[in-house]
């Protein structure tokens, strides 16, 4: 019997995933029509430049006019209805007069421009949004509540009312704000306070919404709605201040309005005036146009644009990413600076830095960390990890343990080597006792705390054999990148830090800070943000987490560390650092005032052109081929002028004047 078998049916292939990114780009009006300007401009321009006939690039020009200029010159029009003149519109116009004296592709390019930052502004103003409502996402769903009688149910965080009591289990996420009634743990709460450490609850602490429990379980109580949390304030002071912050507009846009009115106003008279005294309507007009193109600010745009645009391109090749053109111009008028502390200044990692035997124990630094190590190794806490790594930089090997046990707030123990060893907080296992030995633990450990650093006591068979230092490692460009803001801004750098004072301050006098604002919750960071712009401080603010992103967003400029900054504050922030080199700071702030120096010589150049060929139009009889080859020339040299400050020579230069 024969037998045929069917091939198996090939699979279909799926189609290629859509970036989620992408999707929400094109989701954007802007950023759809400035596409769309952008491609009908690029399929254009070629066919132009190589002498093709005019059917085949015209109607690719006329679809960039119409795709890139229909939005703004409706706001325009918008404006124009409540006796506002904006500079979108007089430039759809330049460009439209363009156009109708046979500067097609010019008035095209002025288009693209002006459609392709309407979509980055408004990209970036939805990307915040996101950010800032996926914020909330890091508040748990729902929370274990506990009835009068025992029993224990999920419900929606909604549904928490203050004075309910909560099961947190370790790993969990604290479901509401309140204060510990039973139960001891180390609940990671970096998202609120910026602490590079879990920080102990017991009976009587507050806790946050959002924090991370650790290996212990507690019971709370709740002592704030979910809707005033302070994880929800969070995100009200984010949005609050991205709405409130006042708009800044480039240096040439605060006279647009007295330039466009005073433009049209001198065209008409120009057209009108000639016409009044029996002049030919042809050569009245021919005169009028003349004097719209030489007159249009196509060159004073390009005054600003060129060197900021070179200032962001060149900063982005060394790590820092601008977001706009108005950042890059604040960027420049920053008088004081304000600091985060942990991943900011520092590496936002605890690290060992000292290893102390005590004396009479026998043992040296290798042994004594060789235990320690060994002991906390099967441990996730930070702390642990940090031990463990400090082993392996030394190369110890770690001898195999067992019978580990962790106890929440107090430390570790294991049986290493046959012998019982505890690693864990000094206070804790020292306990009441008073030996020799314990006396000189207890010495040791207030020396390392009082100078910043966490102490953590080992315990050998009972006996205290030595402490080991930990604390968070400062950049290694951070002191002088303190020295360069100090000298660049005329201020010394202000800190601003959710750690412990005594931390804060250890760290401040390494590098040089004397303002030092430490225990800080992310309200009161901008609190400290808006006293120092009252006072008239134009300030920026350095920093990477959540707890940092309200401040950023209140500053006149906020920049993120790239690497381990939040989501949020990555969004929030007008500039970040991408690969957390600090000394890049102000280096961008140097580069900024030079791009703003620019600027403004650029703009005498246009001012000197453009006053020129009126005064020749008006005075006499400028040629309109003339006109034009002496507008473009002026646009074409302000914008070499701008380009500047893309080589690599401004970014050195700059680098020594943030020095």
């Amino acid at each position: 019997m024969t037998s045929t078998l069917t091939p198996p049916q090939a699979a279909p292939v799926p189609p290629a995933p859509v970036s989620p990114r992408r999707t929400r780009m094109l989701a954007l009006p802007e950023v759809r029509w400035a596409v769309a300007a952008t491609v009908c401009f690029l399929l254009a321009l070629p066919l132009q430049l190589t002498g093709a006939p005019a059917w085949s690039w015209g109607p690719l020009y006329a679809a960039a006019y119409v795709t890139g200029g229909w939005e703004p010159g409706r706001e325009g029009l918008k404006a124009l209805r409540e006796k506002t003149l904006d500079v979108d519109l007089l430039m759809v116009v330049a460009a439209l007069g363009a156009a109708a004296i046979g500067q097609v592709m010019d008035g095209a390019l002025l288009i693209v421009i002006f459609a392709t930052s309407g979509a980055l502004e408004a990209l970036a103003t939805a990307r915040t949004a996101d950010s800032v409502r996926g914020l909330l996402d890091l508040a748990p769903a729902t929370a274990t509540r506990i009835a009068p009688d025992g029993s224990e149910r999920a419900v929606p965080i909604e549904e928490l009312t203050i004075g309910d009591t909560i099961l947190v289990r370790p790993g969990e996420r604290v479901g509401a704000d309140g204060r510990v009634l039973d139960g001891a743990s180390e609940v990671d709460q970096a998202t609120i306070t910026g602490e590079p450490l879990p920080a102990l609850k017991e009976p009587g602490d507050e806790v946050f919404a959002g924090t991370v429990n650790g290996t212990g379980a507690l019971r709370v109580r709740v002592e704030r709605d979910a809707s005033d949390s302070v994880l929800a304030r969070i995100v009200r002071m984010v949005e609050e201040a991205s709405g409130t912050k006042a708009p800044t507009q480039l240096f040439i846009e605060k006279v647009e309005q007295r330039y466009s009115l005073g433009m049209v106003a001198a065209t008409l008279a120009v057209f009108l005036v000639p016409l009044a005294f029996g002049a030919e309507l042809t050569g009245a007009l021919l005169r009028a146009m003349t004097f719209m193109i030489v007159a249009s600010p196509c060159a004073v745009v390009l005054a600003t644009m060129p060197p900021l645009l070179s200032a962001i391109a060149n900063a982005g090749r060394h790590g820092v990413l601008v977001k706009s053109a108005v950042v890059m111009e604040r960027l420049g008028q920053v008088d004081t600076v304000a600091l985060d502390k942990t991943g900011t200044l520092t590496e936002g990692v605890p690290r060992v830095t000292d290893v102390r035997p005590l004396p009479g124990s026998g043992m040296g630094e290798r042994e004594l960390l060789t235990l320690a190590a060994a002991a906390e190794h099967p441990s996730e806490h930070p702390l642990a990890r940090a031990v463990v790594e400090a082993a392996r930089e030394r190369e110890l090997p770690l001898p195999s343990v067992r019978d580990f046990d962790s106890t929440p707030g107090v430390g570790v123990t294991a049986r290493v080597d046959g012998r019982r060893v505890t690693v864990g907080a000094p206070a804790r296992l020292l306990g009441g006792a008073t030996d020799a030995a314990a006396a000189h633990a207890a010495v040791h450990a207030a020396e390392l705390e009082e100078s910043g650093r966490t102490a953590v006591l080992v315990v050998a068979d009972g006996a205290p054999v030595g402490l080991l230092g930990l604390a968070d490692r400062l950049r290694p460009d951070a002191a002088a990148t303190v020295a360069s803001l100090t000298h660049l801004t005329g201020t010394a750098p202000t800190l601003l830090t959710g750690d412990n004072p005594r931390a804060a301050g250890r760290l401040a006098a390494e590098v040089g800070i004397e303002d030092v604002r430490a225990g800080l919750l992310p309200q009161h960071k901008v609190g400290a943000v808006t006293e120092l712009e009252r006072a008239g401080r134009k300030v920026l603010v350095v920093g990477d987490g959540v707890n940092d992103a309200p401040a950023l967003a209140a500053a006149h400029t906020g920049v993120a560390m790239g690497r381990a900054g939040s989501d949020l504050a990555l969004e929030t922030a007008d500039a970040v650092i991408v690969r957390d080199e600090l000394a890049t700071v102000p280096a961008v702030i140097a580069l900024s005032r030079r791009a703003r120096r620019l600027v403004v010589q650029n703009l005498v150049i246009a001012a000197v052109f453009i006053v020129g060929l009126v005064v020749w139009d008006l005075a006499g009889t400028l040629p309109l081929p003339l006109g034009v080859a002496g507008h473009e020339g002026s646009t074409v040299l302000v914008g070499l002028n701008g380009l500047r400050l893309l080589g690599e020579r401004a970014w050195r230069r700059a680098v020594t004047e943030g020095g």
